[in-house]
């Protein structure tokens, strides 16, 4: 799928293409009948091919869907540092400026910037506003024109302080 405004693929948005190797892992999660058997799966794709930021993105979201946020930060946290290296950031997150990388071309460093999104969601699913706003503000800081979507995560915390 394309989105039309910005022409990425899906894929680019959300970590580039499976490695052949372990695309049939994919597919096998996809059709899973139960989220358990498809982490599974994922989880084992994840093991064979550690630096494809797309599993990791997967994993993020199947595990959130599933409302097991623990495991959600964990395999974002791990799609952030993947994508950290590729797109040759620091390693620490607060540490990131916008000169170091184009966050709106398609990349890691777009990968980055949308995963670091996911983590102000999923550090408010697990109810710590303070966490949820720091990843947010720096999500800002990098993408003030908001192309990521992060007003929505920005709306949502505000909603959760009453």
């Amino acid at each position: 799928m394309v989105n039309i405004f910005t022409g990425e693929t899906s894929a680019e948005l959300f970590g580039g293409e499976v490695p052949p190797q372990v695309k049939h892992l994919v597919e096998e999660a996809r059709k899973a009948t139960t989220p358990e058997r498809a982490l599974a799966l994922l989880w084992t794709a994840q093991v064979c091919a550690p630096e494809c930021p797309s599993l990791y993105y997967l994993l993020y979201k199947l595990h959130a869907q599933g409302a097991d946020f623990e495991s959600a930060e964990l395999a974002a946290l791990k799609g952030l540092d993947v994508a950290a290296e590729q797109a040759h950031l620091p390693e620490d997150w607060r540490q990131v400026t916008g000169e170091m990388a184009d966050f709106m071309a398609p990349g890691p460093a777009r990968f980055w910037l949308f995963t670091l999104k996911a983590l102000a969601f999923i550090r408010l699913r697990r109810q710590d506003l303070v966490s949820a706003q720091l990843y947010l503000d720096k999500v800002l800081q990098l993408d003030p024109l908001g192309g990521t979507g992060a007003l929505v995560i920005e709306a949502l915390i505000k909603g959760a302080r009453g």
